[in-house]
């Protein structure tokens, strides 16, 4: 017999005496012989088992049409592509993020609308704000703060469907994330057609070379990850191996583990445009001022 969740009732009671919650951390498996073992969920995983149930409950607060009536619906869109390619700013996509999976709380007391305000003025080519709540301690409301700057601005969310992008154009986003290792190669180039209707950028990003499949003619911007989703470590020479394997018509940014200038240089050689940078800025006391400060050392040529 089953519980009310659908569960038998054995695999109940072994869950309960072992401690484990029925979650996305961990799921009992019959095997063979009455026997059970349990398979643990890596950290991607949990992150878009505990998005599916968000998203839900968020659909039943707010429906599409009521995001279609957002004011933000009207306003032009800031082009990241463009920003760029202006070398006049610094290529860096200044990322607003308060924790993450990986370091825990990396800064909960700075301000989004100072720290992203200062980071507008100090010459950022595009502002990266994390939107989830659970694992990074976002929100949509704080891409709405940060949408006062007069730059293009990424919703850095895990996407899985159009209800996303909508609510990321409702909240005032010019760019929308497509991460590769949560979608087919048919859900990127679906999600994709629905945000250029939108007049919205996409940003694909992608961690190996199996994920090159994924790019499709509406990506504007393809980043390469350095960090492993699975796993959280990271490497730049990610970037570096699969910069030779990405179409040239792309537009190519690396993020993730970028902490010095000399990096930027390195990957400038290898033909990126943009670098997206987070914790490096975020972990310091006041982030303005570090961010202020790297930019002053990429200027004067100080590695």
């Amino acid at each position: 017999m089953n519980n009310q969740n659908g569960e038998p009732r054995s695999v109940f009671r072994l869950r309960k005496a072992m401690g484990l919650k029925c979650s996305a951390v961990d799921q009992l498996k019959q095997v063979n012989n009455g026997m059970y073992e349990i398979k643990t969920m890596n950290i991607l995983e949990r992150i878009v088992e505990n998005k599916r149930r968000e998203v839900s409950e968020r659909k039943a607060r707010r429906s599409e049409a009521d995001l279609e009536r957002s004011a933000f619906f009207l306003r032009e869109t800031f082009s990241l592509k463009n920003f760029l390619l202006d070398e006049k700013l610094t290529g860096i996509i200044a990322e607003f993020k308060r924790k993450s999976p990986s370091r825990g709380v990396i800064n909960d007391k700075a301000d989004l609308l100072d720290v992203t305000t200062a980071y507008a003025k100090s010459g950022a080519s595009g502002l990266s704000v994390l939107t989830d709540e659970t694992f990074f301690g976002g929100s949509q409301k704080d891409l709405e703060k940060a949408r006062a700057n007069p730059i293009p601005l990424l919703c850095k969310d895990f996407m899985l469907g159009e209800y996303q992008v909508l609510e990321a154009k409702a909240s005032g986003a010019d760019v929308v994330l497509l991460i590769a290792a949560c979608l087919t190669p048919v859900e990127v180039k679906r999600l994709a057609v629905l945000a250029k209707t939108l007049k919205l950028e996409i940003l694909l990003e992608i961690h190996g070379r199996e994920e090159l499949l994924h790019i499709c003619d509406e990506i504007d911007v393809v980043g390469v990850n350095n960090r492993d989703l699975k796993t959280f470590s990271v490497d730049v020479n990610r970037s570096l191996e699969l910069s030779k394997m990405i179409p040239p018509e792309k537009i190519m940014i690396s993020e993730s583990g970028i902490n010095s200038v000399a990096t930027i240089h390195r990957l400038k050689s290898y033909g990126f445009k943009g670098f997206l940078i987070g914790e490096n800025f975020m972990k310091e006391k006041d982030p303005a001022i570090a961010f202020a400060s790297f930019v002053n050392q990429l200027k004067n040529g100080i590695t």
